[in-house]
């Protein structure tokens, strides 16, 4: 009996280090589950802070500030027919969202330029369009100055359109090529940076 507990002592102290094992393994698995998304929960938390503060206050607060300034020759009206820049503004409101969206949880990144995503984002609106983001902020501008009936929001819906294309050439596709190289040219070569079928 003794000879035959000491033959089987090696089969035993194999089961319980490997139980060990793989515990161990599902604490790491488990742990590292909850890093991932403790990461996820503070990059929603940062891009919420900039969509408030840049986005919010690009199309909130600056079109506000125009209007108050009502000058009655930067105007025009369209009656009841203004209803239709509710349009737009829901149509842009929704692709802003869905882009820091796929931002967020797919590129692991916020849309600040200080905080881009970790990973090239190509679904989504980005299958069809570079910059839809930058479409979809244009919409709601575009939508309240139909709203409002302001052609001050009209001109400065341009401004913030050129300025937007400006930064993407100069700033934002130089460093996507520098951050994802061929992956990036592969892209550029296949989805249009503005409007669908041109370059």
């Amino acid at each position: 009996m003794t000879s035959a507990s000491k033959t089987c002592a090696p089969w035993r102290t194999d089961i319980i280090a490997t139980k060990r094992r793989c515990g161990k393994s599902t604490w790491e698995r488990r742990n590292k589950c909850n890093q991932e998304r403790s990461r996820s929960v503070l990059v929603a938390i940062k891009t919420v802070l900039f969509t408030i503060l840049v986005p919010g206050t690009a199309m909130v607060l600056v079109p506000y500030l125009l209007l108050a300034w009502d000058i009655r020759m930067f105007s025009f009206e369209i009656g009841a027919a203004r209803v239709v820049g509710l349009l737009p503004i829901l149509l842009g409101a929704v692709t802003y969202l869905w882009c820091a969206w796929d931002f967020t949880f797919t590129g692991r990144g916020t849309p600040a330029p200080i905080d881009p995503p970790k990973e090239l984002v190509v679904k989504g609106l980005y299958r069809h369009l570079r910059n839809p983001m930058y479409v979809g902020l244009t919409l709601i501008l575009l939508g309240e100055a139909f709203l409002f009936e302001s052609a001050v929001l009209f001109l400065y819906a341009g401004f913030l359109l050129a300025c937007a294309h400006l930064f993407v050439v100069y700033y934002e596709e130089p460093t996507l090529r520098r951050l994802f190289g061929t992956s990036y040219e592969s892209y550029c070569k296949t989805v249009s940076r503005w409007i669908p079928g041109l370059p």
